[in-house]
């Protein structure tokens, strides 16, 4: 049998060569397949070096400058925001802040100090930033960072604009 090349051997040997030719195909695919099993890296990007067509599509955050309503329910309460969007209210040593404001959709944070949760929101405004329908949701409570607890809707009215210096009429 030495020097003999036997059926499935030979078999095998034309099935081989026949892969080989495709080779490349197979080597493309596994790395494919590696380089998508790699989870995603989030990298936070600094809102400056967004690229020109996003940028312009943001809003000017002045127009949430001012005093609002909010209306969750039952519960009442007055806000105040400064020319960026940030601010606070009464209930629970609250705090608003902003993340964008995009169109007519504003998105941001609230944190409550005095009973340790925070979490997010997102508001549609009305055409002329006026009034606005929310969502908010936990994002933390406590030492809780998945809490299942749910958030809820609100509405927004504005009460009154913040002056800013430019918005000031001349001497006469």
């Amino acid at each position: 049998m030495t020097g003999q090349t036997k059926a499935p051997d030979r078999s095998w040997s034309i099935g081989l060569a026949r892969v080989v030719g495709y080779a490349p195909f197979l080597l493309a695919c596994a790395l494919l397949a590696a380089s998508c099993a790699k989870p995603a890296v989030h990298r936070d990007v600094p809102m400056d070096s967004l690229p020109p067509a996003i940028a312009a599509q943001l809003g000017d955050r002045h127009v949430l400058a001012g005093e609002w309503e909010y209306v969750d329910g039952d519960a009442i309460d007055r806000l105040t925001f400064d020319e960026e969007g940030n601010g606070h209210y009464d209930w629970k040593d609250g705090r608003f802040g902003t993340h964008t404001l995009i169109g007519h959709t504003w998105h941001g944070m609230w944190f409550q100090k005095e009973n340790d949760r925070d979490g997010g929101f997102t508001v549609e405004l009305s055409p002329d930033f006026s009034e606005g329908e929310g969502r908010w949701w936990y994002s933390r409570i406590g030492t809780d960072h998945a809490p299942t607890q749910k958030g809820g809707t609100f509405n927004f009215s504005k009460k009154t604009a913040l002056m800013n210096h430019s918005d000031t009429p001349p001497a006469p």
